[in-house]
């Protein structure tokens, strides 16, 4: 029976990614990407819950990154596509340890990040004076707006 080992994600980044080139001339780029969602709990109040993927890029993917033709930053809006690995490690105290990571096949920037004095990752668009990315419908977050998540 076939199996499938596929991810995609949407969200902005937590922090510049960050380029290790290997004696041999490969080259690694591992980032973070943070992942929102709302919703309203029992009592009708709105909770935010967001959630860190480590993402990692080979190949030809990290140089273009490495390189410059892809130019990504803190803040970016991203689409992430790729596949889940759990690596395992021993650290410096003898304790084994576990780290999933997203094995980046594509990384797309969908919008710049926003400037410093707008809020949160997980704020949607529609929210603040900074346009909507082509194809993207504003969220209405206001308490009398739809409470799916969507």
């Amino acid at each position: 029976m076939a199996s499938l080992n596929k991810v995609i994600l949407i969200g902005r980044l937590g922090k510049t990614p960050e380029v290790t080139t290997f004696e041999n001339g490969n080259k690694k780029v591992s980032a973070t990407l943070a992942t929102s969602e709302r919703y309203r709990d029992r009592d009708q109040n709105w909770v935010e819950q967001t959630d860190w993927h480590n993402i990692v890029a080979w190949n030809t993917l990290a140089n273009d990154i490495a390189e410059g033709r892809r130019n990504y930053s803190k803040g970016d809006m991203m689409y992430v596509e790729g596949k889940l690995r759990t690596r395992q490690y021993t650290d410096q105290q003898g304790t084994t340890r576990y780290v999933t990571e997203v094995i980046a096949d594509k990384m797309m920037q969908l919008a710049p990040a926003r400037p410093a004095t707008q809020s949160s990752y997980g704020q949607p668009y529609g929210t603040t004076t900074e346009p909507a990315p082509t194809g993207y419908a504003p969220q209405d977050t206001t308490e009398e707006g739809n409470d799916l998540p969507f």
